[in-house]
């Protein structure tokens, strides 16, 4: 199964730059009509929040909007799509940051909890402590 990387959904998505789009929308419509779903790792959705928050300053809802179509493309596959659906859910619940809701939710998925952390918000997400300091 081919897989994508993070630049190649950006311009999918965001349409900033006309020639990487139509490549992008050319690739997934050939392997939608092949019938091979594009393989999407779990770190290019971590990478992919990011671009989209950092470099766009997208909103967190315009974010979770986002990456919850993607996630009902037929045309892609989530590598962890479980801990990646918990992971959004934990997103709208919280303060925390995306990246932290999705560690706890992998460590989860893992067995192994609790996932340890110094980050105020992120150890009020279900499965976080924090960590004192001495």
């Amino acid at each position: 199964m081919p897989a994508l990387d993070t630049n190649v959904l950006v311009r999918y998505v965001v349409r900033d730059d006309g020639a990487q789009h139509a490549a992008a929308k050319r690739l997934i419509a050939r392997c939608v009509a092949e019938g091979a779903p594009l393989f999407v790792p779990v770190t290019v959705m971590l990478e992919f929040e990011w671009v989209l928050r950092a470099s766009y300053g997208f909103r967190k809802s315009e974010i979770l909007g986002t990456l919850s179509t993607l996630q009902s493309a037929a045309e892609l596959s989530f590598q962890s799509e479980p801990a990646l659906e918990v992971a959004l859910q934990l997103w709208r619940e919280s303060a925390a940051d995306f990246a932290d809701c999705l560690h706890v939710a992998l460590a989860a998925q893992a067995g192994e909890q609790p996932l340890w952390t110094f980050d105020k918000a992120a150890s009020a997400i279900d499965g976080a402590r924090r960590l004192a300091k001495v």
